[in-house]
């Protein structure tokens, strides 16, 4: 099983946004870590407004939230296409259940993940086993790290996952083509692992929510993003050979739909804000 990430890979304007907020990831607990990549929290209190966006993971989100002068609430967040935008003022308090990709199906088993892919329920109503306003007090309250992330691990426990092979096999090619640069198309990756182009559609339709294909764009985009933060001085035209694109003109078409600006135009200055595509989720 793969560790859990600390690289800031998708974070737009990573080093800005460490600067202004507390973000820390930390792990569940043990029985969870097949299913939850990490938890993450996240603390502020800001003079000015700030707006985060991320370049999301093919990952569903559970999150606890208070922002100042709203109730508390809970969310489901699935996979978002464009840039997930959200807007941060005054003092507030997050604290977020990143799953692993193709594991959140377990936790609701009635519905593909496609469903959720492109939206924020609030207050959603799938745990009906759950006390979720108990538990939003209890994440969100306490000033105690550790407690929160034991409010965290008793919520996910309290559902008690069925395990499901299915999920742990979609997690599983996800985490190859995460880490194996040569995985470029996704009929040569369909029969490296035994699969027709459909089968394997399918399985990432019921559970990660997204196609491969998508998955593969998504992960190059994460690791161009990553080269723009930190080298000022990137041979664009060898990292899109090296990520498996025809040419740089290609890379450079998928990073400024994706981020919002050419890469040249965000290496020049990481922090700027980019223009949130019209579909990407705000408050």
């Amino acid at each position: 099983m793969a560790t859990p990430r600390r690289d800031t890979r998708g974070i737009v304007g990573a080093a800005d946004f460490l600067a202004r907020v507390d973000f820390r990831r930390p792990e569940p607990a043990e029985p969870l870590r097949r299913h939850v990549e990490h938890y993450w929290l996240i603390d502020w209190d800001l003079q000015e407004p700030y707006v985060s966006q991320v370049v999301t993971h093919p990952a569903v989100h559970i999150v606890f939230q208070q922002f100042e002068g709203q109730e508390p609430r809970v969310e489901i967040a699935g996979i978002q296409h464009g840039l997930f935008t959200q807007k941060l003022e005054g003092r507030g308090r997050v604290c977020g259940i990143k799953f692993r990709p193709g594991a959140f199906r377990p936790f609701a088993p009635g519905r593909a993940v496609s469903e959720w892919t492109g939206r924020r329920v609030f207050s959603p109503e799938i745990f009906p086993q759950t006390d979720l306003a108990a538990t939003v007090a209890a994440a969100l309250a306490p000033d105690d790290e550790r407690a929160r992330i034991a409010a965290l691990d008793a919520f996910l426990l309290a559902l008690d996952p069925r395990p499901d092979p299915q999920a742990d096999l979609a997690t599983a090619l996800v985490d190859r083509i995460r880490t194996d640069r040569t995985i470029r198309r996704v009929a040569d990756f369909a029969r490296a692992e035994g699969m027709s182009v459909r089968l394997l559609q399918r399985l990432f339709a019921g559970y990660v929510g997204v196609g491969p294909k998508w998955v593969i764009l998504r992960y190059r985009i994460h690791e161009a993003l990553e080269h723009a933060e930190t080298d000022r001085e990137v041979d664009w035209a060898a990292l899109a050979a090296d990520l498996g694109y025809a040419d740089q003109a290609h890379l450079v078409r998928d990073f400024t739909a994706t981020v919002g600006m050419p890469p040249t135009a965000y290496a020049a200055n990481p922090t700027a804000s980019t223009p949130a595509p019209a579909s990407a989720p705000g408050t």
